[in-house]
């Protein structure tokens, strides 16, 4: 049983105030979630590549806590000591390094040793055990109220906690800020006599916040970003003087982005630079990368910069002739930074137009007629969400991402990507994509790891020079390339080499999931039957099938924070009408039959469809027909789940589902975005074998319903 006192012991006073904590523990849940998912990746490395752990490890703290909240073992008066031991295991481990992989790249990594592994398991375990007493607290409040009214009151919260930490990133994230406000309704809901020494305790971990980020460092919507001096990469800069733009000589700045080296901020216009400027070997070496494919093409007038960042890809197109450019970035931030930082101003030029946007996203809407689309070296150093192993710039570079830019270019126009490959087999891939997307034989070169890939329209032949700066000519041969897998958008892993999940996620998800699974055992009161299995299940197939929506909504509309802000609450929504309409209708096996359905359809769907169709169209879809699974699925959940006598054990067999639902969305990795709906299918097909059963039909039992509170 989930709770020791009959429900109907509560007056509708009790009740409402169990309402207003449910909704405020579902709040603090979901808020600091997000919070952590933010914070940790600035602070250690490590988590880099791995921020979805993080989500996961919340799933399995939230779980356990459901599942023990039987034994009343009151662990949210320790919560402020646990956020001070978690704090202070990231700021510990912030000099861990990110392991390299054979299989996939990841910037600035080194060599693999067991203290890597180590070291992120600890970070998986202390986030998971933050949350065991928010499980604890909202398992044991679901049984002292009406089953589906606990429901909606955690729903209301997480949505509000959504929602609430979109629009803190929105207008200023600070960890401090966000941290403190989490505190502080800590405190509301603890009891007095605790104060004593959760006050000093909240006091430190705020204090702790505070050391770790330097004055003047940038929370943009993806990264921690530092400004720095690129002779003294340790310290970082103050703002520039305030003549940048005419003076003599200016300052070249290095951004770094979570700790490590991203782009450069400056001009590479020489005529700024006196003959004997220290800058001036430096703005020699830049200038190489970014002119070259002006060398190359027919027409300069109209020019679109994907990836525009700090500057110099839409400097090099002015200095070229450029009449228009627009220039695009996903970072409202690095934007701000680059008017503030950078010397040739150019973002403030009447001839540039600034998108703040994906680079696929303006793609997809981008008139046609360009004389030259540049991808600049744009890419990223992280997931765009903790709901997906998808990188940042995961849609921008696929076959069909590269084959849309193509399309826009004028009959003379030409395409030119840039990209550092830090390995072989990556250059061999981008060549073979551009190939494939462009039907042509690019022209290629190539500095070191530094690689240029121009693609022409132009029916002219073109000749290139056999070096261009430090660049050499590259003899590209189609048949010669290695076998390599191009990414797709249903494979938009550019990162690696093939269809294939990293030995080193493998070793760390099998680790964590065997300490999961063990815990489950040791801590769970009453063992494990056909009705926790059916929500298992659906934990399962809802959070691998939200992943999912986020992962299609971004290629829809970009991968954006935004998107998957809306996503995310659009889901809840969905789960929240869900639950409303379950108070009127009994649960029926004729249920699956319209999730299936949705299911099968959203599968059968090709991509190419939704994109075709026009901007609002594709909105339509991604509001009412991607989550429409999602309200049936929430429909069997609360028909289910009404009447049961232990409400918060389910709970918590429903989160552990959603921790497993969180691991297989690695399966991606081998098999594409697509069969991960077949996995969702799966899940549901299960969970309704478990109602087939029998054993498992809810037994319906009518509370009394307290006042509304």
């Amino acid at each position: 049983m989930s709770i020791e006192l009959p429900r109907t012991t509560d007056d509708a006073a009790t009740a409402r105030a169990c309402a207003r904590r449910l909704f405020a523990m579902s709040f603090i849940a979901l808020f600091l979630e997000l919070l952590l998912i933010r914070w940790a990746p600035s602070v250690v490395r490590l988590v880099a590549y791995y921020a979805n752990l993080l989500l996961v490890s919340s799933f399995l703290g939230l779980g356990l806590g459901a599942l023990t909240s039987s034994r009343r073992w009151n662990l949210f008066r320790w919560f402020p000591l646990l956020v001070a031991g978690n704090i202070g295991v990231l700021l510990l481990c912030r000099t861990a390094t990110l392991p390299d992989s054979g299989s996939e790249i990841r910037f600035f990594a080194v060599g693999s040793t067991a203290i890597n592994y180590l070291t992120l398991i600890g970070v998986f375990l202390t986030n998971a055990v933050l949350f065991i007493p928010l499980g604890e607290q909202i398992g044991e409040l679901f049984g002292r109220l009406p089953t589906l009214r606990a429901y909606t009151w955690d729903l209301l919260g997480s949505l509000t906690g959504t929602l609430s930490f979109g629009l803190f990133s929105y207008l200023y994230f600070s960890p401090v800020l966000g941290m403190a406000g989490v505190l502080i309704v800590v405190l509301a809901l603890s009891a007095r006599k605790h104060w004593i020494w959760s006050v000093p305790t909240v006091l430190v971990c705020l204090g702790a916040l505070a050391w770790s980020t330097p004055p003047g460092a940038i929370w943009s919507p993806y990264y921690y970003i530092t400004v720095h001096d690129p002779e003294n990469p340790s310290a970082i800069v103050p703002p520039p003087p305030a003549n940048l733009r005419s003076m003599q000589n200016p300052p070249i700045y290095s951004v770094s982005v979570n700790q490590d080296f991203y782009q450069m901020h400056g001009t590479i216009d020489l005529e700024r630079y006196s003959p004997d400027a220290p800058q001036k070997r430096l703005v020699r070496y830049l200038r190489d990368q970014y002119l070259l494919p002006y060398s190359l093409a027919t027409g300069r007038s109209r020019v679109a910069v994907l990836g525009a960042g700090g500057g110099m890809d839409v400097e090099a197109a002015l200095l070229s002739g450029a009449r228009t450019v627009d220039a695009v970035d996903i970072d409202p931030k690095l934007i701000e930074l680059s008017r503030r930082d950078n010397a040739a101003g150019c973002y403030d030029d009447s001839r540039v137009t600034v998108h703040v946007n994906d680079a696929r996203a303006f793609l997809q809407n981008a008139r046609p007629g360009y004389d030259l689309v540049v991808f600049g070296f744009l890419d990223s150093q992280a997931l765009f969400t903790s709901m997906s192993n998808l990188r940042l710039d995961g849609f921008t570079y696929t076959v069909e991402s590269l084959r849309t830019a193509y399309r826009l270019l004028n009959d003379d126009g030409m395409l030119s990507l840039s990209f550092a490959v830090a390995r072989p087999w990556l250059a061999d891939k981008i060549l073979l994509m551009v190939a494939e997307a462009t039907g042509t034989t690019p022209i290629v070169y190539m500095d070191g790891g530094q690689l240029i890939v121009c693609a022409s329209k132009s029916k002219t032949t073109i000749k290139p020079s056999l070096r261009f700066g430090r660049f050499n000519l590259v003899r590209y041969n189609h048949a010669q390339v290695p076998k390599t897998e191009p990414a797709t958008d249903d494979w938009p892993f550019l990162y690696l080499q093939s269809k294939t999940i990293p030995g080193d996620y493998l070793l760390v998800i099998g680790a964590i999931l065997a300490i999961s699974l063990a815990s489950i055992v040791r801590l769970r009161s009453e063992p494990w039957g056909v009705n926790d299995a059916h929500f298992l299940f659906l934990g399962l197939g809802f959070l691998l099938l939200e992943t999912k929506s986020i992962g299609d909504c971004s290629l829809y509309f970009g991968s954006t924070w935004l998107v998957t802000t809306i996503v995310v609450a659009g889901v809840l929504v969905m789960v929240l009408a869900a639950n409303m309409l379950a108070t009127k209708i009994r649960f029926s096996l004729l249920l699956y039959v319209p999730l299936f359905a949705t299911l099968l359809a959203l599968y059968y769907t090709p991509h190419e469809f939704v994109l075709s169709q026009a901007f609002s169209q594709r909105l339509v879809w991604a509001l009412l027909v991607v989550p429409l699974p999602i309200f049936f699925a929430g429909l069997i959940f609360s028909t289910t789940f009404r009447g049961t006598l232990t409400p918060g054990a389910l709970f918590g067999a429903n989160l552990v589902g959603a921790m497993i639902g969180g691991f297989c969305e690695y399966i991606g990795m081998a098999t594409g975005n697509s069969a991960l709906m077949l996995l969702v299918i799966a899940a549901y097909a299960a969970s309704a074998l478990c109602q087939l059963k029998g054993a498992s039909r809810p037994r319906h039992i009518d509370h009394p319903s307290p006042s509304p509170g």
